[in-house]
């Protein structure tokens, strides 16, 4: 739509007048809400999982079921696009959807796949054939702090005091849940492959987020796709045997719920909180599994189990409870994602546009200065120059 057709658009004009076009503290404040449910979703529909994968490994070998569970995911995720893909079809010339990956994005989801799907699992088995379980467990807490370290110090996002406290409380709860009170036991090397696994993973955190404003779908299959190949094809060549179908299916469904919907909320949580914040949400998944597996057990909590409650409430509750606020600047930006027209997005349209929001298309942001609070969504992924404490 042209500038003079946009002007008399009386929809338009009625949002102005009433005042409905989103402030930047209202943008922010409704992205931040959002942002927070689809990281701890991401975080329940991967812990739940747990119970039920673990209840697999007795007739499926550790590697096998990673493979499954993965590959379960990305089939699942490619059935779910397919389907949306034929639905738009039918409505052909409409703006609304999700925004398609680009060929910038191909690198970064390059990387991404090759340290999370690739790297990370390889090195997580060959690391769980020389560490205890306990040991293991404890040390795949350390992906939330891989994460936020490369987030903070590589990808220079903005590490007030108050979010890396959080951040501190909820690993400290994961960690607590995770040890078994036995001792660290195992040879070094394996040590050194899980902590490397969680390195890849943290790198593939921050990778994602480079595309995070692309399609969740679309980024989440390719991944679970890549991932799942990657581990069936090494349980193959250690000479496993599928086992029968109602299992596969079985570890296929779990996958996609715990692995594939989960990748797709925390994609977009990656869109609204940047990289760190959506880590440390994500963090509280042990807490999540461990409460399952303690309801369905029947079992009584133990100290340690409230413990890591409070602890991870309290990193939870300085989060949200954070507030980032100072002047900065927005650089022109050409992309595309599911948006509304609040105060980051008044732009002309190419096409005739109806008034329905989200919508998706191409758009381009023009410079602007101004001060609002604000999160490292992927409109603000700017520098600081001193910290900014509140």
């Amino acid at each position: 739509m042209s500038s003079a057709k946009q002007a008399g658009n009386p929809y338009l004009r009625m949002l102005r007048y009433t005042g409905h076009i989103m402030t930047p503290e209202h943008h922010t404040t409704t992205d931040m809400r959002r942002g927070v449910a689809f990281a701890l979703l991401a975080a329940v529909l991967f812990g739940a999982s747990t119970p039920f994968a673990k209840s697999l490994l007795n007739t499926v070998a550790p590697v096998a079921l990673a493979g499954l569970l993965y590959l379960g995911s990305g089939m699942g995720l490619l059935a779910f696009y397919l389907l949306r893909a034929l639905a738009r079809r039918v409505r052909a010339g409409t703006a609304d959807g999700a925004a398609g990956l680009r060929r910038a994005d191909l690198p970064w989801l390059a990387g991404a796949v090759a340290s999370g799907g690739v790297a990370g699992p390889v090195l997580l088995m060959l690391g769980l054939t020389a560490t205890s379980a306990a040991t293991a467990s404890l040390l795949l807490n350390m992906e939330g702090v891989f994460t936020a370290l490369l987030a903070w110090f590589a990808f220079r996002e903005n590490a007030d005091r108050r979010v890396v406290a959080g951040m501190a409380c909820i690993v400290a709860g994961g960690a607590l849940l995770s040890w078994q009170g036995a001792a660290a036991q195992g040879a070094p090397w394996g040590m050194l492959a899980i902590a490397g696994a969680c390195l890849c993973w943290g790198l593939d955190n921050n990778l994602t987020r480079k595309i995070s404003a692309s399609d969740a779908v679309q980024i989440a299959g390719v991944k679970g796709l890549a991932a799942g190949a990657v581990n069936l094809a090494i349980a193959l060549a250690l000479g496993w045997q599928p086992p029968a179908l109602p299992v596969v299916a079985a570890a296929g469904l779990i996958g996609l719920c715990g692995y594939g919907l989960s990748l797709v909320m925390f994609v977009l949580a990656l869109r609204h909180l940047g990289t760190a914040r959506t880590g440390a949400y994500f963090s509280a998944a042990p807490f999540v599994g461990a409460a399952l597996a303690l309801v369905l057990l029947g079992e009584r909590p133990g100290l340690p189990f409230w413990l890591a409650a409070a602890l991870m409430g309290a990193g939870i509750w300085l989060h949200l409870t954070e507030s980032h606020a100072h002047e900065h600047a927005h650089d022109p930006l050409d992309h595309v994602h599911p948006h509304r027209h609040d105060a980051h997005h008044q732009h002309d349209h190419a096409f005739d546009w109806d008034g329905g929001e989200p919508h998706v298309h191409p758009h381009r942001h023009a410079p602007l200065r101004h001060t609002h609070a604000h999160y490292p969504d992927i409109h603000h992924r700017h520098t600081h120059t001193h910290p900014h404490e509140h």
